[in-house]
Order: structure tokens, then C-alpha cells, then sequence
């Protein structure tokens, strides 16, 4: 009987297998592990910073690495949160690991002690995996075989008993992380719009009319924004240098500078500006004015100027993405 005898769901009293199960899990998490929420299973330090740490409520998918548990998977729950002791250092610094492991006795191969009681377990754990390279960053690195996730890496100076928070590196990774990408253009101008007049530190709306509302979701925690200016037109005969930006609301991304130099006839050029911004839980589910922007350089001796006209194409990408490490404190 080569297959596993009763898949998901057979009626009439059918006994169905843990393995199957699991594979219902594996299928759920689309094969993925890690946290997931965004803000699930926080390690903190105490209040009052002590020789423990705190791993806060949140909810985790982990794959089974058994001997022979292909496409299987747990899926974990912390309703409150969970006190772990960490032993003082020492002479030497040390790192620890933050794990969250299933220790299921009864799957193939695996030689965890039988808890007390079947019925309850506990069968997931907060564990200290400690004394491990300070590069480390995931449990697989010190020991694979184990069916765990990273939560934390604590990095304990020498003759330290109290951890802090400073002391704790976030190494959650979500199972599924949503992402959304939105993408706005514009193309062609009446007339002509010209970045130049207005001088750093101060900015305007470039080209006239790439200003658009998007929603920002409510789980996103950052956004890539990639920003084009095609087929600006140079004028003026003279030099051109200034700065280029998009912006979501009241943030703004990194600043891209354009030079060009060229004093004969007009030349076309191309920019690519944006980067990655933080959004605050503030401006999460709401609507905000996505805007491509530029100004002259705040040096006076720059006059020259960059047009968008009927042979300009403007587009603005922005991807946002729910990541844990954004909420991690």
C-alpha cells in the first residue's frame, strides 16, 4: 500500500495520519516558515533589564525537519508572553541564540524525552541555543536538524549578567510576507515644465501632475519606490545640476542628483531616483499623495534648466512589503 491510506478529509470514522496533517500545515504556509505577523514573537528585554529576556505573543509556522517529513509543518502559538532565563558571561563574551523549536518525540527518528502528560505536551518550546558564532543568524547554521525557527540573537559582552536591549538582534523572518506593487505614469505634457526655478532645500512638483493618491496598506511596514524621469529636455544652453526625489506624504526618499553639462544644442537625458522609506504605524491604511519631485541646485551659478514635454514619460513603481525587522524594538 504505497500511498498514505486516508488523505484530508475521508469520511465514515477514517483515522487520518499526523503526517497528513502536517502536510495540510506545509500547504497552508505554502511550504515557508517563520512568524506570522509582522510583530509576532518579539524577544524584548525585561522592563527592568535582568538575566532574562521576554519572547512576546505571536503565532509561528515551522517545518518538520525529521528524518523522512517531506512537505510537513507545525503551526505554533504563544497567546502570552514567555520568560527565558539566559546564563550570565564570563571572561569571554558569548552569543546566544532565541529559538522557538518543536520537540515532538513521537515522528520519525526524532529522540526528544515523552512529556508528562501526551495529551498537553508541551511539545514547542522557547530555547537558548548558546555559546554559538557571533556571525551566526539562523538555527540551521548550529544545528540543522532541528525543527526550529530563529527569533533572536543575543550578543552578551564578557561579565554581563543583565541583558538589554541593545544586546538583542531581531533574526525573525515572516513565513509569508505580503507585498502589493502599484505603479502610476504619466506621458506627454501640453507645453513644456521646467525643474529649475525652485532652489534646494526647497522642492517641487516634477513634472506637474505626477502627484497621485495611493493607499498605503495596513500591514506594510516599508515601501521601494523606484521613480523615472525619461526624455527630460536640457535648455537653456547652459549647465544643469539639481536634485531629484519622489515622496509618499511627508516622506521622501533619498535625494538622486542630476549634472548635465553639455552648452551646445538639446540634449535628452534619462533619471532614475527613490529608495526604500520606514512607514510609521501612523500612515499605515491611509491614503497618501505619491509625488515625483526636483528642485535646482541651492548653487546660484547653475541656470540651466530640465523640461518635460510632449516626449517625456514619467513612471513611479512602489512595492510595499510587510518585513518584521521594521517593527522589532
Amino acid at each position: 500500500m504505497p500511498w498514505d491510506s486516508v488523505p484530508w478529509f475521508t469520511e465514515g470514522g477514517a483515522e487520518h495520519s499526523s503526517e497528513v496533517a502536517r502536510l495540510l500545515a506545509y500547504a497552508a504556509f505554502a511550504g515557508a516558515e517563520g512568524i506570522i505577523g509582522n510583530a509576532d514573537l518579539q524577544v524584548k528585554a525585561l522592563s527592568a533589564p535582568g538575566g532574562s529576556v521576554q519572547v512576546m505573543p505571536g503565532a509561528c509556522a515551522v517545518l518538520n525537519r525529521a528524518s523522512g517529513a517531506t512537505y510537513q509543518a507545525y503551526a505554533g502559538r504563544l497567546p502570552t508572553a514567555d520568560t527565558v532565563a539566559i546564563a550570565p558571561t564570563g571572561v569571554s563574551a558569548r552569543s546566544d541564540l532565541v529559538i522557538a523549536r518543536i520537540e515532538n518525540p513521537y515522528s520519525y527518528g526524532e529522540t526528544w524525552n515523552q512529556p508528562a502528560d501526551p495529551k498537553v505536551g508541551p511539545y514547542i518550546y522557547t530555547r537558548i541555543v548558546s555559546g554559538i558564532p557571533s556571525t551566526t543568524t539562523r538555527v540551521r547554521q548550529v544545528r540543522p536538524g532541528d525543527s526550529a525557527i530563529t527569533l533572536a540573537r543575543i550578543d552578551i559582552p564578557a561579565n554581563t549578567s543583565t541583558i538589554t536591549q541593545s544586546m538583542i538582534k531581531d533574526m525573525r523572518e515572516m513565513a509569508n510576507p505580503r507585498r502589493r506593487r502599484v505603479v502610476r505614469h504619466m506621458h506627454g505634457f501640453n507645453g513644456v515644465d521646467a525643474v529649475g526655478n525652485t532652489r534646494y532645500p526647497n522642492w517641487e512638483e516634477f513634472p506637474q501632475g505626477c502627484n497621485w493618491p495611493i493607499e498605503i496598506p495596513e500591514w506594510a511596514t516599508n515601501a521601494t519606490i523606484i521613480a523615472t524621469w525619461a526624455g527630460l529636455e536640457q535648455v537653456n544652453a547652459r549647465d544643469s545640476y539639481g536634485h531629484l526625489r519622489a515622496r509618499l506624504g511627508s516622506l521622501g526618499t533619498n535625494i538622486t542628483n542630476y549634472d548635465c553639462d553639455w552648452v551646445g544644442s538639446k540634449q535628452r537625458y534619462t533619471f532614475i531616483g527613490g529608495g526604500r522609506i520606514y512607514l510609521p504605524a501612523s500612515v499605515r491604511g491611509t491614503v497618501q499623495s505619491m509625488v515625483m519631485e526636483g528642485c535646482n541646485t541651492s548653487t546660484t551659478s547653475y541656470t540651466g534648466q530640465l523640461e518635460a514635454d510632449s516626449g517625456s514619460t514619467m513612471f513611479c513603481d512602489v512595492e510595499f512589503v510587510e518585513d518584521p525587522e521594521e517593527d522589532a524594538i
